[in-house]
């Protein structure tokens, strides 16, 4: 429950703004001060989201912030008065008895526009360019309009969404009429460290908005470049969405009238030349109007409207949260203390090594020889753990037996080694992508780059848990060097609510877990100290990848994926891969190098289709 501190202090307000691009929440006090701001919450869109998630986010801000004496929610996805009594709800759950407006962020922008000086008391139209994009002006008479922010299949033109996509449909319009692939594509490809226009085509048919929409920053990097293709994708980008805002404009007052445009999103706000651009088409349509950049970010209109919900009648009454993790209609997670276990002492994996304090003023060679030295003593500390790991492959193979996935699931380092073995997997055994997943704190983005506020969301990890539809078929296996992840612990506890096996792997020994909250198996090897203090990358992530490869490799031996030694339904899909199948066919029948090729084509390279016939 969050800590209600209203009764010994004057009243604080807290305003959320949940976008699609990111959230924040600001806790701010009577004279408008800010004491408290937390970002990097999960982006959400009501439209999107479930009761479960809804309640996450809410309750992941409650868990960092006092008891506010009044709320102000405004979040991307809110149409009319029934999404609003659904955050209201939700919002009861999480501060109970706290009075509560809510509604969607174009409102709190628009509030947060009325709070800053020089503003015109006239019509105002928000323009927000960010993930999506969308315009909503209000008069003095209160009448409101909205026009885009339809989504980015219907509507979003001049997000980022828009120029990113735009700009790859450029890039292959341009190979059309050419033959030549161009500069912006080379940079699209290099920056999603793809090979080819082909591999571009499938990353796209796999990727969210939003992994979607951080391309547009390449975009704009290559317009600064004086990239044609680059400049002429902005240039369309700015008239539509200068277009979309002088239409809500027109539906609110006759031209010559004051009236008054506020800019903002991410994409407006980080890129000020994309700003006087959109500005210039505005103004050119509009002579004389103000066009203006947002000078405070919208969560500061949900303080104000916070603010004015003071006094006012607290929302409906609704059941308290309970601990534990959320499920689809039940309570929020809990704080972090009553769900992560505690160590006894400082996790090895942060204390300092005896033999490396002069790791600085060592020789390569000696340097060398203490790294590999340590590498060495991983096998017999993993050893030790023979048992528990016997057990982790046959709780993965019951799964995969009774249609079960495995989901792997970590932060930083770990997250992406348990995405490498996942990928690793369908190529290597023949079996579907779905068998073996994983989840990474941070998304698609953290694959390629350093998220590490991410292992800090605890409601994060239940919610992309949750969205996988994990059931009771299902080996959950979170990775933790530390064993203390908030985004992998958040993600076991959802698992198990939502009846999964649960697995954990660390290098912690000295962990103590709350009654009630200790996965199906814990797998802890005391491997000792890293060379460089808290590196887990190395003696950490060496013997993640030691027992990773245990784990898939030796269930998928028990399912009859291998013969003798052999990986009798690898994928063929390459010339080297082709020659290892001949050699596979021929090592198990006796046969000759060419009667086991023409075996193999006759069965579209399936090695164990190509076996039988030979073998009779």
């Amino acid at each position: 429950m969050p800590k209600d501190v209203t009764s010994r202090q004057p009243p604080w307000f807290l305003g959320i703004e949940a976008g699609a691009t990111k959230s924040v929440a600001l806790l701010a006090d009577a004279e408008g001060r800010c004491r408290q701001r937390l970002e990097g919450t999960a982006p959400a869109n009501l439209r999107l989201l479930s009761a479960a998630q809804l309640l996450d986010l809410l309750q992941h801000v409650a868990t960092r912030m006092p008891g506010p004496a009044a709320l102000g929610i405004g979040m991307a996805g809110v149409l009319d008065e029934t999404d609003r009594e659904r955050i209201r709800a939700a919002a009861a759950r999480v501060w109970p008895g706290v009075p509560c407006w809510a509604g969607n962020d174009l409102e709190t922008a628009i509030a947060a526009a009325g709070d800053q000086p020089n503003t015109s008391p006239g019509v105002r139209v928000i323009v927000i360019s960010g993930t999506g994009a969308s315009c909503y002006g209000q008069s003095v008479q209160g009448a409101a309009v909205l026009t885009g922010g339809w989504g980015h299949l219907l509507g979003d033109r001049g997000s980022g969404y828009d120029i990113a996509l735009r700009a790859m449909q450029a890039a292959f319009r341009a190979l059309d009429l050419t033959g030549k692939w161009p500069a912006l594509g080379r940079r699209l490809l290099r920056v999603l460290q793809l090979g080819s226009p082909g591999e571009l085509i499938a990353w796209a048919g796999g990727a969210n908005k939003a992994a979607i929409a951080a391309l547009a920053v390449e975009v704009f990097a290559a317009a600064a470049a004086r990239d044609k293709l680059a400049k002429e994708v902005l240039a369309g980008a700015a008239a539509l969405l200068a277009d979309n805002a002088s239409a809500c404009a027109r539906r609110l007052v006759r031209k010559g009238c004051g009236i008054e445009f506020v800019l903002t999103g991410s994409v407006l706000q980080k890129q000020p030349g994309f700003a006087r651009e959109v500005g210039r088409r505005i103004k050119a349509d509009w002579p004389g109007a103000r066009v203006e950049l947002l000078a405070r970010e919208g969560a500061w209109g949900a303080v104000q409207l916070a603010r004015q919900q003071h006094g006012q009648p607290p929302s409906p009454p609704a059941n308290p949260p309970a601990a534990g993790p959320a499920s689809d209609g039940g309570p929020p997670v809990a704080a972090a203390s009553a769900l992560i276990p505690r160590s006894k002492g400082l996790s090895p994996t942060e204390q300092r090594h005896p033999r490396s304090r002069t790791l600085d003023r060592m020789s390569i060679a000696a340097a060398i020889r203490l790294m590999l030295a340590e590498d060495a003593t991983l096998p017999a500390a993993l050893l030790r753990e023979e048992k528990k790991i016997a057990r982790a492959v046959q709780l993965i193979v019951r799964a995969w037996r009774g249609g079960g996935r495995l989901i792997y699931v970590g932060a930083g380092t770990s997250g992406r080694l348990g995405a490498l073995d996942a990928y690793e997997c369908p190529p290597t055994f023949s079996v579907p992508p779905e068998m073996t997943q994983a989840i990474v704190a941070g998304g698609e983005q953290a694959l390629h780059g350093a998220r590490e506020d991410a292992e800090d969301d605890l409601a994060g990890g239940a919610r992309e848990l949750r969205e996988l539809g994990v059931s009771a078929m299902d080996v959950v296996l979170g990775i933790a060097a530390s064993g203390r992840t908030p985004f992998v612990w958040g993600a076991l506890h959802a698992a198990r609510d939502l009846g999964a096996t649960t697995i954990l792997v660390c290098f912690n020994p000295n962990l103590v877990f709350n009654r009630g909250s200790q996965p199906t198996l814990v797998i802890a090897p005391a491997i000792g100290p890293e060379i460089l203090t808290g590196s887990t990358r190395l003696k950490a992530g060496t013997a993640t990848k030691l027992l990773l490869n245990i784990f898939t490799t030796l269930a998928m031996v028990q399912l009859g994926k291998v013969v003798e030694n052999l990986m009798v339904e690898v994928e063929p899909t390459n010339a080297k891969l082709r020659e290892r199948a001949i050699r596979i066919v021929q090592d198990l029948t006796g046969v000759e190098r060419e009667t086991a090729g023409a075996a193999l084509e006759q069965h579209a390279w399936s090695i164990k289709q190509a076996l039988p016939s030979l073998k009779k």
